[in-house]
């Protein structure tokens, strides 16, 4: 016989009642004031560590504006975990846990762990979910941080565009689910998977040929850096006779003009294989595409009218006048619509300014 102990045990306690409609309504609110305040750290982060990036996203409108800010402050934060780390291993461990609270976050373990309830947390789980960023691209993006733990080694080249798909083409395949594509383009069934299959992979380009002149850039801070890097594969600078450090030192010039020439061309035809992509995204965003591709494009153009600055110094970046010039331009054609494809700055000869704060933007 059942003693009344054993019912109390057997019967589960009881839930209590439900929220109210004001309770709800309160909670409801508190999370939205919590959203808002992730938002605006997210504009902040952006806003004090890339300028550039910063200002040259104000064409594309809000809220979209502010989810790639989101974007942005979540790779900052991978990165920082890394750059500050005190020692390799510290830096795999910031690392794991940096994936493990992502996983989780992504996962809806929203309260898996405190720091997940603050900071760009909330507004980089949002901003995932309302534009269907697809978690491979998170995953990758995971993947290309883990690569920069340890010193850079591409045997060829498609181990080298392997590295810039993982850096640099998912947050173009990022930014493209936040700007969307053209509504018009995407209301035939019939055609609306190829049109997505090409503007991503127009993404995929214009985020390889984007890593390819930051690579270009940087080669004497990536070889100056602890652990040092040489993103150029061993394959080139062995057909071009040339060892990383007699690059740095820039001691064989005719095999270092070779080589880095070899890569600008590489560079530019992942431009033309881009163009036209701001044709096929949201009219009211393809000011801001076309505005940082100029930029970039510009700043490969310094590069090849003289390569040897690279390893000179100061770092090189387009003037703040060339940079304007851009922006009103690109906010004078956001009002038509009309991108050419060539992406050639008419400012392209401009001096070097010194160098930014920020190691991912022009």
């Amino acid at each position: 016989m059942s003693t009344a102990s054993d019912l109390a045990t057997a019967v589960p306690p009881s839930p209590g009642p439900p929220p109210s409609a004001r309770q709800l309504a309160l909670s409801q609110q508190s999370a939205a004031m919590r959203l808002e305040r992730s938002f605006a750290r997210c504009r902040e982060v952006t806003k004090d560590r890339a300028r550039n990036f910063y200002y040259g996203l104000r064409l594309t409108p809000e809220p979209k504006r502010s989810a790639i800010y989101a974007i942005y402050s979540w790779m900052r934060d991978g990165d920082d975990r890394v750059d500050n780390a005190i020692s390799p291993a510290a830096a795999a461990a910031e690392l794991q846990r940096f994936a493990h609270l992502t996983r989780e976050l992504l996962a809806g373990n929203h309260t898996a762990d405190p720091e997940l309830a603050g900071g760009y947390w909330p507004a980089f789980a949002h901003t995932v979910a309302r534009y269907s960023i697809e978690r491979p691209i998170i995953d990758a993006m995971l993947a290309g941080l883990a690569e920069d733990l340890a010193p850079a080694v591409y045997p060829t080249d498609a181990e080298l565009e392997g590295y810039c798909y993982r850096v640099a083409s998912t947050a173009g395949l990022s930014c493209l689910r936040i700007w969307g594509l053209r509504a018009d383009l995407l209301t035939d069934a019939a055609t609306r998977d190829s049109t997505i299959a090409i503007a991503d992979t127009k993404a995929i380009s214009r985020g390889k040929a984007f890593q390819l002149t930051n690579i270009l850039r940087d080669i004497a801070e990536d070889f100056d850096a602890s652990p040092t890097r040489c993103y150029l594969p061993a394959a080139a600078l062995a057909r071009h006779r040339i060892t990383a450090a007699e690059l740095r030192s820039w001691s064989k010039p005719a095999s270092a003009m070779g080589l880095l020439d070899e890569y600008i061309d590489k560079a530019r035809r992942f431009y033309d294989a881009s163009a036209g992509l701001e044709d096929l995204v949201e009219p009211d965003c393809a000011g801001s595409l076309w505005g940082m591709t100029r930029i970039y494009r510009g700043l490969l153009d310094l590069i090849a009218t003289d390569p040897a600055r690279v390893v000179r110094g100061p770092r090189l970046r387009l003037s703040t006048t060339a940079k304007a010039s851009i922006a009103l331009t690109a906010f004078v054609r956001s009002k038509s619509n009309y991108w050419p494809t060539d992406c050639q700055p008419a400012a392209a000869t401009s001096a070097a300014a010194p160098a930014s704060s920020s190691t991912h933007t022009p």
